[in-house]
C-alpha cells in the first residue's frame, strides 16, 4: 500500500503579517483544509487544489479587507505571494481643522 504524500501550497504573506490569522480563518472556512503557519507563510495541505484557485482567494481576501490599494497577490513558484506596491508609505489620516461657526448676526 502506498501512502500519497498531500501537496502543500505556499502563502508567503511579505509585509501583510498582521493578517495572518484572519486569512488563515477564511482559507480554512472556504476551502475545509487544515493549514499550519510556518513563520510568514501559510502551507496548504490541498490535493484537488490549483495555485491559480488559491491566489483567486487570497486575491479575494485581499479585496474584502479593502487592502487591494496597498497590495496586490501574484504566482510565484507554484506557491502565492502578496506583495506590496511601491511608494506606498503608512500614512496617518490628518484631521481636517474645522471652521468655526458664523458669528455675524443678521438682522431680518
Amino acid at each position: 500500500m502506498f501512502l500519497r504524500r498531500k501537496k502543500k501550497l505556499r502563502v508567503d504573506l511579505g509585509e501583510l503579517e498582521d493578517e495572518r490569522e484572519s486569512l488563515s480563518s477564511f482559507l480554512r472556512s472556504t476551502l475545509k483544509v487544515d493549514i499550519t503557519a510556518d513563520g510568514n507563510n501559510l502551507l496548504i495541505d490541498a490535493e484537488e487544489l490549483s495555485s491559480q484557485e488559491l491566489k483567486r482567494l487570497v486575491n479575494k481576501f485581499v479585496y474584502r479587507r479593502n487592502l487591494n490599494n496597498k497590495y496586490w497577490v501574484a504566482l510565484k513558484g507554484g506557491g502565492v505571494k502578496i506583495n506590496k506596491f511601491e511608494g506606498v508609505e503608512k500614512t496617518e489620516k490628518r484631521k481636517k481643522e474645522a471652521t468655526p461657526p458664523s458669528t455675524i448676526k443678521h438682522g431680518w
